[in-house]
C-alpha cells in the first residue's frame, strides 16, 4: 500500500551508495498496489512484474546492459512482483530478493508467484510466514529469521506488520554491516515448522551484498537476531 517514495527504498538506495557505484530504480505500481481491496491490489502483481519486465528489456537493448548485473528487491506483493520480472526476463537476472513474499492467495507453483526459477540465483527472507507473508519456501535459498513466524522485540504483534516489516529492516542492515545476518542451513523446511534445526551443509549470509549468487547457497536457514537494531548477531 505504499509507493515508490517509501522510506525503505530510499534506504536501500542509501545503503548501496555508501559501499559502491549502483543504479537504483524505484519500481511505483501504487496505482494497483494501494488499492484498499486486498483481492483487487493482489490481480495487479503480475501485470506489474510484466511492466518492469518490459523495462528492463528496454535497457538491455539500448545500453547493453548484461542482466547477470542486475538485482531486483521486492517486499510482500513486490516480491512476486520481483518474481514476474524475473519470469519475463527467462531467469536471466542476477539475484530476485524476495522479502516475505505476500502469502494469502499465493501458493507455491502458481503462475505469478516468486519462484526459485526467476533469476540466477533467488533468495526469501520470511519474517511473518502464515500470517501476512506466505509460510512455504519460493526461492533457491530461503532464510527463516527466528524460525520465520514473530519476530523479537515486536510485542503481540496481532496483525503480523511488524515481524512483516523486518524483512525489508534486516535485508537494509545487511547490504553494509561488519556484522553479518549468519544462518544455520536445516535439513529440512519441516523442522523449522517445529522449531528445530539439524545442521546440514555449510552456513550462509541471510542478504548483503553482492548477494549470495554463484556461491552454491541453497535450501532452508535459520537464524537469530537481536530485538532491535542492529539487529545481526554474527
Amino acid at each position: 500500500m505504499s509507493s515508490a517514495n517509501d522510506g525503505m527504498n530510499s534506504a536501500i538506495r542509501n545503503r548501496l551508495l555508501a559501499i559502491g557505484e549502483f543504479n537504483v530504480i524505484y519500481v511505483d505500481w501504487s496505482v494497483g498496489a494501494a488499492s484498499s481491496n486486498y483481492d483487487e491490489a493482489r490481480l495487479q502483481v503480475g501485470p506489474a512484474g510484466y511492466g518492469l519486465g518490459l523495462l528492463i528489456d528496454e535497457l538491455i537493448e539500448h545500453t547493453g546492459v548484461n542482466p547477470n548485473t542486475m538485482n531486483i528487491i521486492g517486499f510482500s506483493f513486490g516480491a512476486h512482483v520481483a518474481g514476474n520480472a524475473g519470469k519475463h526476463l527467462k531467469g536471466q537476472l542476477n539475484s530476485i530478493i524476495a522479502l516475505d513474499p505476500a502469502g494469502p492467495l499465493f501458493s507455491p507453483g502458481q503462475e505469478d508467484a516468486v519462484s526459485p526459477q526467476d533469476g540466477l540465483y533467488v533468495e526469501t527472507i520470511m519474517t511473518n510466514a502464515g500470517q501476512v507473508g506466505i509460510d512455504s519456501p519460493l526461492g533457491q535459498a530461503n532464510f527463516y529469521p527466528n524460525g520465520g513466524r514473530t519476530q523479537p522485540g515486536c510485542g503481540p504483534d496481532t496483525g503480523g506488520g511488524c515481524a512483516h516489516g523486518r524483512a525489508p529492516t534486516f535485508f537494509i542492515e545487511s547490504i553494509a554491516t561488519s556484522i553479518p545476518f549468519r544462518a544455520t542451513r536445516c535439513a529440512s523446511y519441516d523442522e523449522i515448522l517445529e522449531g528445530l534445526c539439524t545442521p546440514s551443509g555449510d552456513d550462509a549470509n541471510m542478504g548483503g551484498e553482492p548477494s549470495n549468487q554463484g556461491r552454491d547457497v541453497s535450501g532452508v536457514y535459520y537464524l537469530k537476531t537481536n530485538a532491535e537494531s542492529p539487529f545481526a548477531q554474527g
